[in-house]
């Protein structure tokens, strides 16, 4: 996800102004949410027991052997799965670095000040994070390099995403687990790649949580995060390139999509994306201006840009989680 704010510093010297230390200590936390998050089987908050067994029993066998037996041994005791929770962590953060790094590569290249990502951690929801958002500053990029730095990082999270994807569904159990209390609602993308890979599958449309594995929940995070970036409205990755390609018009296109999620909120009663709306809505729906709008696109951005509008439409699945009924 990326976002244009001010950076008050000269681009030809970024060690001097960029900052670092935070971006680093927000990396390494997420990477400790993640893993938690995992290990506790994206069950954070009922596992609050276990993770303090854990602790203790890691600190109690730690003058017995290597803190690496005495962490193997903790996770024993704990009944926490620590191998899942690595296997979640490195592929979430896989995703969501390639994800950023897209944006600031292009960036970069395109000599547009930008942060270095920072990550959200969140180890209370299933996910152990909220993603990661870029600072750039967008005011200085012409129409083309505004595409370029909008598209980067939704087809590079997106390159890392379908294949974790893959492993996921060719791990999944002949017979689905029985249900819990969450049901996670698949996107179009998801429920094809299963339908396809595996068609004796039962339930492509939706999947309780004990249903997942480590690169399943990754890849359906990486399609959550993806989808809901390219949805084109105001500065997220979809504002951009939807900027990029009808300017002003776009604006239209921004409110709309704004007006309709409000709608759907007090519909369904999702109440989980009212902290996105409001972002938006203090954001602004409509794109800011760039500093050159005149830049010819040429037909290759075009029809990247007009298939990527897409995105939404295969990865983002509005209802995302509810209540098993």
């Amino acid at each position: 996800m990326s976002t244009d704010a001010t950076i008050a510093q000269d681009y030809s010297h970024p060690a001097r102004g960029r900052r670092v230390v935070l971006p680093a200590l927000l990396f390494a936390a997420t990477c400790l949410s993640t893993f938690w998050t995992g290990a506790a089987s994206w069950k954070p908050i009922v596992h609050l027991g276990s993770l303090e067994d854990a602790i203790v029993g890691f600190f109690e066998n730690l003058p017995q052997g290597s803190p690496t037996a005495a962490l193997w041994q903790a996770a024993a005791v704990s009944q926490l799965n620590f191998s899942q929770g690595l296997i979640y962590m490195a592929a979430v953060l896989g995703i969501l670095l390639t994800h950023e790094m897209g944006h600031f590569l292009f960036a970069r290249r395109n000599h547009i000040p930008a942060s270095l990502p920072y990550f959200i951690p969140v180890p209370i929801v299933p996910f152990g994070t909220l993603g990661a958002v870029i600072s750039m500053e967008g005011s200085e990029a012409n129409r083309c390099e505004m595409f370029d730095m909008g598209i980067a990082g939704p087809l590079a999270g997106l390159a890392v995403t379908l294949p974790i994807t893959l492993l996921g569904i060719w791990q999944l159990p002949a017979v689905p687990v029985a249900g819990d209390t969450f049901v996670f609602h698949n996107p179009l993308l998801f429920q094809f790649l299963i339908q396809y890979l595996r068609p004796d599958y039962a339930t492509p449309a939706a999947f309780h949580l004990s249903q997942f594995n480590p690169f399943l929940m990754a890849g359906w995070m990486g399609m959550l995060v993806t989808g809901l970036n390219m949805l084109p409205v105001s500065q997220l990755d979809g504002g951009h390139v939807a900027y990029a390609l009808l300017g002003r018009r776009s604006h239209l296109l921004a409110r709309a999509l704004l007006i309709a999620a409000i709608l759907f909120v007090l519909v369904t009663e999702r109440y989980s994306w009212v902290i996105m709306i409001v972002v938006v809505t203090l954001l602004g729906a409509d794109h800011p201006p760039m500093a050159d709008e005149h830049c010819e696109l040429g037909r290759t951005r075009r029809v990247i840009g007009w298939l990527s509008l897409l995105i939404p439409v295969l990865c983002f699945q509005p209802m995302a989680i509810t209540l098993a009924q």
